[in-house]
């Protein structure tokens, strides 16, 4: 997967993925809501393809359909600490109609405020992982906390979509597999100003956006695309938004 992306190749499957809108879902106009590309699973899935001594699989764990990931759960312990984030995703279809995909499932991980994953970093947790489905406009939500920056990478989160929650818990194979960004100025001011972040202030300067190895073969309007959305809320963290 990561050959094929470096290579700047971009699949979609029958259209059904998340899209980003040249215009938004519904509006009037020529724009057509254009494929998400798909991106590298990255090492830390923990969806069955990999881990030792054997896969790990948190789609098989009781209690992984949530829309609160940060804390572990099917008595694993440990709580992800960080600026509080509603995060709410909508999937249609990639083309001209934009029609939302009512009923397919986002299965989304992310790392913690130290840039850890939980079940590989950390085996005894497995929190910034969960499972949703989408409603009847396409739309679903996840109650997390703001990624930390880690070596190597600029703040993002993973997803897989899904043509429904009992395919992802079924071991179906996923429409898409893909990652978005986080936009630079909120990081940095989140960073700055809470340590619980360490290192993410450092590690940002050191990768920004244009030269992290997954975002790096878009052009500027393909990683605005592909970056959430965030705005602060005063009594609830920060909201954030992709299409």
């Amino acid at each position: 997967d990561r050959r094929r992306m470096l290579g700047g190749l971009v699949l979609g499957l029958g259209g059904v993925m998340l899209a980003a809108c040249g215009s938004r879902a519904g509006a009037q106009g020529s724009e057509a809501c254009v494929p998400t590309p798909r991106k590298i699973k990255g090492p830390f899935p923990a969806d069955g393809t990999n881990g030792r001594p054997r896969p790990i699989n948190v789609l098989t764990m009781d209690g992984v359909v949530r829309r609160d990931i940060r804390s572990s759960f099917a008595g694993m312990s440990g709580r992800a600490e960080g600026v509080p984030l509603e995060l709410e995703l909508q999937l249609v279809r990639a083309g001209a109609s934009c029609a939302p995909l009512a009923g397919h499932a986002i299965y989304l991980w992310q790392n913690d405020a130290a840039g850890a994953y939980s079940l590989y970093n950390l085996p005894a947790e497995n929190y910034l992982r969960g499972l949703q489905a989408a409603d009847s406009d396409g739309r679903l939500r996840f109650t997390a906390i703001v990624p930390g920056c880690y070596g190597g990478r600029y703040p993002h989160c993973h997803f897989e979509v899904f043509e429904s929650i009992d395919a992802a818990l079924t071991g179906a194979a996923p429409l898409l597999v893909s990652q978005l960004a986080y936009p630079d100025a909120e990081c940095r001011a989140i960073y700055r100003a809470d340590a619980r972040y360490g290192e993410s202030l450092r590690n940002l300067d050191r990768t920004p956006l244009g030269r992290d190895f997954v975002f790096a073969d878009s052009d500027a309007a393909g990683r605005a695309r592909q970056t959430v959305m965030l705005t602060r809320d005063p009594t609830a963290g920060y909201r954030g938004a992709a299409t």
